[in-house]
């Protein structure tokens, strides 16, 4: 991985020491190189071949470490900073290419860029001049500092362009048309659709009427993606492809569901191809029962996660912090960290520096038991703070092990008697909220075999039947924050992240929760939302519905409508008339056969 520092030859530059009192050698555009793609901020995040960017070759390559990061993980928090860093944010001074290849640094490495680089501009700001002169530095300098475009952000594991070839075969990921030149090819193609469906184009270079369907063609296997295989083959090519199908003109369509030949038509109308490959795509994927039901609360995707961001008055907070935790490395930049994101209301939040975490970590890791229980909490909530920042809780997504975490949950969750004390454990509930800032760390809760996922959920389903309303509150908002992640995969129709078994560990302490709450509204909401979203669009025959019938959780709701302090709560009504009813029992009502 580098990092490539551009020069800015301006004016200022050659007079910097007279009129500011500091000589300034360079100002700096820095961008981050990763596998062949070089990733800076102007138009928001952009991409480019590395050296091509409107900046010209860069004037210093810096060679900054390997990331041991898979390429997954690099995509998701950058898509994160992306809510951080657009095309708005930017400010010359304040928010600019350098904060975002630093933040990108820090995480892939936990390595800072150059210190001059970082601070050139806070220190030409703090002269006269520099203050005199931001605004007509800032007009003139825009479209050269911020460029005039975005592209989109590339897989990580992109690799430069290559020069202009003659096309070849290519082997895509869902999404994209398969372009396939010979019968080989096309039958591994099919071969690998064999348990969903595919369409075959046949086209031809010197077919006009062909390409007028390219792009309906193209954005029909964007919108199949996963779930079926859209391919093209040029018969003036593979003459062996023509051959056994027996194709006489083009453009000609095959459709094929279960390995088995659907339906084969000619002509270029964008309408019956579309409607013909949709129809395919019903009949491989047929839509879930649930989807016919009136749950306006579920069917649709869960855009926003509890977290809890109430800060409590960070002196106070910090008088309870022991000194020996105060005075170990990495706490009192921490704590700095948090108190100008609590005071930031005008600042975008990429300008507060990020802080060093690895020696955050090293020192509660290391600290942290040998403190008086009574100070447990103070050392928990400035955490919980800390993760209110994606940049801080996708690093913390990636430490070895989760071994902060861990440190900080594990004698919660094996606490099966609750004799740690309420405001710990609370607190604790709402870190474990918290991680749902960034979008590295629900998949890791969902699909981990660590002991994190172990850990929070037996934390959780611990406290969802405790006798204090407000962790149950805090308890349910876990829940449903992962019911959400794993909704959000499977109403997306791609399969759930969360294993069936934890579903069913984690809705049998929900179903409980929910017979057990009679006071309050808040509690039961979290309980009931999150069960419903777990449920919907489950497998029919699958345990967890078979766990639903089995406690009788239609019963149980219809029994709550008739609990004065939470008969109001309007979820009650919307599951327990269609989910908790229709919804458990359509399995006989779209797959008997009532003969005879």
């Amino acid at each position: 991985m580098y990092s490539h520092a551009y020069k800015e030859y301006w004016l200022i530059l050659q007079y910097s020491l007279a009129l500011t009192g500091t000589q300034m050698d360079a100002i700096y555009h820095t961008s981050i190189v990763l596998n062949g793609v070089e990733y800076y901020f102007g138009q928001g995040i952009q991409t480019s071949v590395p050296g091509s960017t409107h900046h010209g070759q860069p004037m210093e390559v810096v060679k900054l470490g390997t990331t041991e990061l898979p390429s997954d993980v690099v995509e998701e928090y950058i898509g994160s900073l992306a809510t951080i860093y657009t095309p708005e944010s930017y400010d010359l001074f304040l928010h600019n290419c350098n904060n975002f290849t630093q933040d990108l640094s820090m995480f892939l490495v936990g390595k800072s860029i150059p210190e001059h680089i970082i601070n050139l501009p806070q220190t030409f700001l703090e002269t006269p001049f520099g203050q005199m002169m931001k605004p007509q530095i800032e007009s003139a300098l825009k479209g050269v500092t911020q460029g005039t475009g975005s592209s989109p952000i590339p897989r990580a594991h992109a690799q430069p362009a290559p020069a202009p070839s003659v096309q070849k075969p290519t082997v895509s990921t869902g999404g994209t048309v398969r372009v396939v030149s010979n019968l080989s090819q096309l039958d591994n193609e099919l071969r690998n659709a064999s348990n969903s469906c595919a369409v075959i184009f046949f086209t031809s270079s010197t077919c006009p009427p062909c390409k007028a369907v390219y792009p309906t063609y193209d954005e029909l296997a964007a919108e199949a993606g996963e779930r079926g295989t859209l391919i093209k083959v040029d018969i003036s090519i593979a003459y062996d492809v023509s051959m056994k199908y027996n194709v006489r003109a083009t453009p000609t369509f095959m459709t094929f569901v279960g390995g088995e030949k659907l339906d084969e038509w000619s002509g270029a109308s964008p309408a019956q191809l579309t409607g013909n490959v949709r129809m395919l795509l019903e009949m491989a994927y047929p839509a879930h029962p649930h989807r016919q039901l009136r749950l306006p609360s579920l069917q649709r995707e869960i855009t926003n996660f509890v977290t809890y961001k109430k800060s409590p008055p960070l002196d106070k907070l910090l008088q309870k912090l022991p000194v020996a935790f105060k005075e170990g490395r990495g706490v009192r930049e921490v704590i700095e960290f948090v108190r100008l994101r609590q005071s930031s209301e005008n600042t975008p939040i990429a300008d507060i520096r990020v802080p060093d975490l690895h020696a955050f970590a090293t020192t509660l890791n290391s600290v942290y038991t040998t403190l008086p229980i009574d100070s447990h909490f103070a050392v928990v909530d400035l955490f919980r703070l800390l993760l209110l920042d994606p940049r801080a809780s996708g690093y913390f997504a990636e430490e070895a092990e989760h071994a902060t975490l861990l440190t900080l949950l594990t004698p919660l969750a094996q606490d099966e008697t609750s004799s740690s004390p309420y405001n710990l454990r609370i607190v604790a509930l709402q870190l474990t909220c918290n991680l749902f800032s960034s979008p590295l760390y629900p998949a890791q809760l969902a699909t981990s075999s660590s002991s994190l996922r172990t850990t929070c959920l037996s934390f959780a389903t611990n406290s969802l039947l405790d006798s204090h309303a407000n962790l149950r509150v805090v308890a349910a908002s876990f829940a449903y924050n992962l019911a959400a992640f794993n909704h959000n995969a499977r109403f997306a129709g791609k399969a759930d992240p969360l294993p069936e078994e934890d579903q069913v560990e984690l809705s049998a302490s929900l179903l409980e929760a929910i017979s057990r709450e009679d006071q309050s509204p808040d509690a039961l909401h979290g309980l009931l939302y999150a069960l419903g979203l777990f449920v919907y669009e489950a497998p029919l025959d699958g345990s967890l519905v078979d766990l639903c019938r089995a406690m009788g959780v239609a019963e149980t709701l219809s029994g709550k409508m008739n609990v004065p302090a939470v008969q109001k709560e309007p979820l009650l009504k919307e599951l327990s008339g269609e989910l908790f009813t229709k919804g458990l029992y359509s399995v006989w009502l779209w797959g008997t056969d009532f003969q005879g």
